[in-house]
């Protein structure tokens, strides 16, 4: 593992060797997040105080690029150590509040160029979204509630970051799937289904003129949940708006209905989106997940590698 740290002046700093770290991975809120122990020995210029931002990389491969929230370093009778931690490179879009706007008809490239381009973060783009009338930003808003409002609320796309540190507006890949078989070196296994709080209807209803628009989940409903929730939308809003807010609130409420949680050996085995099939000796999990979080470390047992995997059609 190297890691390497930018100052705000752009000198690079390389880290000695590390230790023990520990690196979290989901797909939107909360951003990831890093921490690295490293072995240190005080020299004569401390610039570590400098450091703004982090990437990390494993066997020539980038792992992680984010900012620095917190650097810390001393010793005891152990000797010497720097311990680093920071997040994302969501969190310059979490840290920042939005200016307050109204937009007649708001584009995707409004968004990134008001909200995202001036923080520095580059943008891979591989959707169409629709153009949005009457988008409004709200005061207080993150900047990060303004993009992921426009590209998950309207376009049924979550934003997310990539472990290079780009805004990525795209459906997940659907390509490539790793398999864990039997021979796969599983430490534990979990399977969860959990009812609670997922919505079966949703009913949205205008302010203004009291019209109502529903919108259910028929598989769940069809299964026996019962779970109903009424939004009340501001004045006039439109019939798509109203629609978009209704499933939006439905599919959100579905993403943890059944999850499987993994522990391998090795580090890195998958990323958030990917698609793993799972077909181990046991019958419990069997089937086709795609990975909604990942934690990656090493202690003093080793590397490991951490998993929550997600229905593939309520992950989206």
């Amino acid at each position: 593992m190297q890691g390497v740290l930018t100052c705000w002046d752009g000198r690079r700093i390389t880290l000695p060797d590390v230790v023990r770290w520990k690196f979290q991975y989901g797909c939107g809120t909360p951003c990831d997040s890093f921490q690295l122990t490293c072995l240190w020995e005080p020299g004569e210029a401390d610039v570590l105080a400098e450091a703004v931002g982090f990437t990390a990389s494993q066997d020539g491969e980038t792992v992680f690029t984010g900012v620095v929230d917190e650097c810390e370093r001393g010793w005891d009778s152990s000797g010497g150590t720097l311990t680093v931690a920071g997040r994302g490179m969501a969190a310059r879009l979490l840290d920042n509040e939005a200016l307050g706007a109204d937009y007649q008809v708001a584009t995707l490239e409004d968004i990134l160029r008001d909200h995202v381009a001036p923080y520095g973060i580059p943008a891979s783009v591989g959707a169409e979204l629709p153009a949005v009338p009457n988008f409004s930003v709200a005061t207080g808003s993150s900047e990060w509630q303004v993009v992921y409002e426009f590209c998950r609320y309207y376009g049924g796309i979550a934003p997310r970051f990539d472990r290079y540190g780009r805004l990525v507006i795209a459906p997940w890949p659907d390509g490539e799937r790793r398999v864990l078989g039997p021979d796969a070196a599983v430490t534990r296994l979990t399977l969860r289904d959990q009812r609670y709080g997922v919505l079966s209807q949703i009913l949205v209803r205008d302010r203004t003129t009291g019209a109502v628009q529903t919108v259910e989940n028929e598989d769940f409903a069809r299964r026996g949940g019962r779970c109903r929730r009424v939004r009340t939308m501001p004045g006039k809003s439109s019939y798509q708006t109203m629609r978009y807010s209704g499933s939006y609130q439905l599919e959100r409420s579905a993403e943890e209905l059944r999850q499987l949680e993994l522990e391998l050996l090795g580090a890195f085995t998958a990323w958030p989106g990917e698609l793993v099939e799972v077909h181990l000796n046991k019958p419990v999990g069997r089937g086709t997940w795609r990975v909604a979080e990942m934690v990656s470390g090493m202690d003093e047992n080793g590397t490991y590698t951490r998993l929550v995997l997600g229905d593939p059609a309520a992950l989206k």
